[in-house]
């Protein structure tokens, strides 16, 4: 049979069809067989999409249970992109509307940061009267709908600002940071204070919703949904009605400083701003942490403008957002007598009894280099006591030269480090974050400033006049108020140095306890009966003795039941006004108040910030509160 014949030409094309029908066959077995489970799961994955609901963040509140921070309900309007794509018209409908420009509108629809499967809120706290109108006028907004949204809200208004901080959407780095978590893009997070810091106790847990959708998207029902978890509550250590004291008292003591003569008396004090902390010393609860000028947190709601962040940043208006009781950075003045008195008693230096003539200057040893008294005045022959209540600078200039002198003995750092004992130099560890550090300078600290800031710093030495001025709390010397009312909390209680706790529990909706914030104790400061008594009986002196430097401040103050002891300081800042600064504990013996006041370019402690914590007291001790008055008045 010849390749030509028909009867072979037809047998091969029945060959070739019988093998396309197999292969047909053997594909379609593997496909409906083997792949099957495969195929199944890819086309429910092309028919099924997951949306995740946000859950409202639990609330944060003071010790004895009142809001701070809570959640409201505010109507919004949300609009169908499936619908919009139908109904060109409908945003410029909502435009007139709603009052808001169709760019606005169309903005919120165009971000990401929404499923596509659900509507899109484009409008929030929109007035009743234009959700009914928009729901009577149904057939002109169609995919359109009011609804009610979850946001936070602060009931108390601006207080505590800073402690609470406020919520904003994740960024990259935060999201890098927390994606295992379950966070996605554009979800809010805690960015600063305890929202940031209790973060995975507020969040709560999102809810799901499993939709099942068409091939264009189309949304067909809900197979399966689980409502989200409300955060757990975070219960802080602050009293609001404290916080409020502190706040108001701080506010009517810059206000006052501003129509006082400077020291100059050719202008007022500049009084651009300040902070009060109030602690328990028996356990390091905060109390009162006020910051002046503050913000107001509502304006972090749905995003803040760049042109509200950046006034929240300017220093012209005294950068509101910056916490000075724990970023603010000041120099101590005569506060810091109190590390200086520790380590000269502790060390052997001095005793209680030792003393000397303070004629209102010192020449500092092996120089021809003289200092003064901070208003020159003579205090005759003091001790350490005497010395502390009526702020003798030259007694301690005295101690700063011999600690110099006698460094082969006491080592070059003999008051640095008792500094770090009570917590210069080094974070406090309070949980909001961004915390200063403050600076306790060295020897070694100014060679390598030197080193590295030639110009700033041209000489790399440590000379007497630089212990000198350390031993009073002027130089390089920085602390935050947090820290100076640490170390003051840490002489309070005998030596405990606690870590400052904000937070006291974690409690759930139904307020049962989920955990508590315990007490932290992170050092200890060895005040034994020699070292501890004098400097307690000068410091009770500076409030109580008719020569001490806040005997003004404190006239007319019992202190029958609520015996005060406390320091004042005045501390010189280059090209600026004096920073005033008071810090005091009490009741005696067994103190529950630390309260330390920082007022910037205010003029002298005992003038300024002394009434301020006066005032503060006179509440706690159930006295009637004295008006505060800044006189300009020298004093320490």
């Amino acid at each position: 049979m010849s390749l030509d014949s028909p009867r072979l030409r037809l047998g091969v094309l029945a060959v070739i069809i019988a093998s396309l029908f197999a292969a047909l066959l053997a594909r379609a077995w593997y496909l409906q067989v083997v792949q099957a489970p495969t195929a199944r799961l890819e086309a429910n994955g092309n028919r099924v999409r997951t949306v995740t609901i946000p859950a409202p963040r639990g609330r944060i509140l003071d010790r004895q249970g009142r809001p701070l921070v809570v959640n409201q309900e505010i109507n919004a309007v949300t609009v169908s992109r499936a619908q919009l794509s139908k109904n060109s018209d409908v945003l410029d409908k909502l435009s007139r509307a709603l009052g808001v420009p169709v760019a606005d509108l169309q903005h919120k629809v165009d971000d990401k940061r929404y499923s596509p499967y659900k509507p899109v809120p484009i409008a929030e706290n929109v007035p009743k009267e234009k959700l009914i109108y928009i729901g009577e006028h149904e057939a002109d907004f169609p995919g359109v709908e009011g609804v009610r949204l979850t946001q936070r809200a602060y009931p108390q208004g601006t207080l505590a600002a800073h402690l609470l901080g406020f919520v904003g959407e994740i960024n990259d780095r935060e999201l890098a940071v927390r994606k295992n978590k379950g966070y996605k893009a554009g979800d809010e997070i805690g960015k600063s204070g305890i929202e940031a810091a209790y973060e995975d106790d507020l969040r709560g847990s999102p809810g799901i919703e499993q939709l099942e959708v068409d091939a264009r998207g189309r949304v067909l029902r809900t197979i399966d949904s689980r409502p989200p978890v409300t955060g757990h509550d975070v219960k802080l250590t602050i009293d609001l009605d404290v916080q409020k004291l502190a706040e108001d008292s701080l506010d009517q003591g810059l206000k006052s400083a501003r129509v006082a003569n400077a020291r100059e008396r050719k202008k007022h004090f500049l009084a651009p701003a300040g902070s009060v902390v109030i602690l328990d010393p028996r356990d390091g609860s905060v109390l009162a942490l006020a910051s002046n000028p503050t913000y107001d947190p509502a304006k972090f709601i749905g995003g803040i403008t760049l042109a509200d962040f950046a006034a929240l940043q300017d220093p012209a208006r005294g950068s509101p957002l910056t916490n000075r009781a724990t970023q603010g950075q000041y120099a101590p003045g005569s506060t810091f007598k109190l590390v200086t008195s520790t380590a000269a008693l502790r060390d052997g230096l001095i005793t209680a009894g030792s003393t000397y003539n303070d004629t209102g200057s010192y020449l500092i040893g092996g120089s021809k280099q003289r200092v003064f008294n901070a208003l020159r005045e003579s205090h005759g022959v003091v001790n350490v006591q005497r010395a502390l209540t009526v702020s003798s600078d030259v007694f301690y200039y005295h101690l700063g030269d011999l600690f110099w002198q006698g460094r082969r003995s006491f080592g070059e750092t003999g008051i640095q480090d008792v500094a770090r004992e009570y917590g210069f130099g080094r974070a406090s560890g309070i949980p909001i974050g961004d915390e200063s550090t403050g600076l306790v300078s060295t020897p070694d600290t100014r060679r390598k400033l030197h080193d590295k800031y030639p110009k700033a710093y041209p000489n790399g030495q440590w000379f007497a006049g630089d212990n000198v001025n350390l031993a009073i709390g002027q130089g390089e010397l920085t602390v935050t108020p947090l820290q100076l009312a640490n170390a003051y909390a840490t002489f309070a209680n005998g030596g405990t140095v606690y870590e400052p706790r904000v937070a006291d529990s974690i409690v759930d909706a139904d307020d049962k306890p989920v955990r508590t914030v315990a007490p932290k104790s992170i050092g200890h400061v060895d005040l034994p009966p020699n070292v501890r008594d004098p400097i307690l009986r000068g410091l009770l002196g500076v409030t109580s003795d008719p020569h001490g430097t806040a005997a003004g401040a404190f006239a007319g103050f019992s202190q029958v039941g609520f015996q005060v002891a406390g320091k004042t300081g005045t501390a010189q800042v280059l090209n600026k006004q004096d920073t005033a600064l008071f810090t005091c504990f009490g009741p005696m013996p067994d103190p529950s108040y630390e309260v330390t006041v920082v007022m910037e370019e205010a003029g002298f402690g005992a003038d300024a910030a002394a009434p301020v914590a006066r005032r503060i007291l006179d509440v706690l001790a159930g006295h009637t509160p004295k008006e505060i008055t800044v006189t300009g008045n020298p004093a320490d």
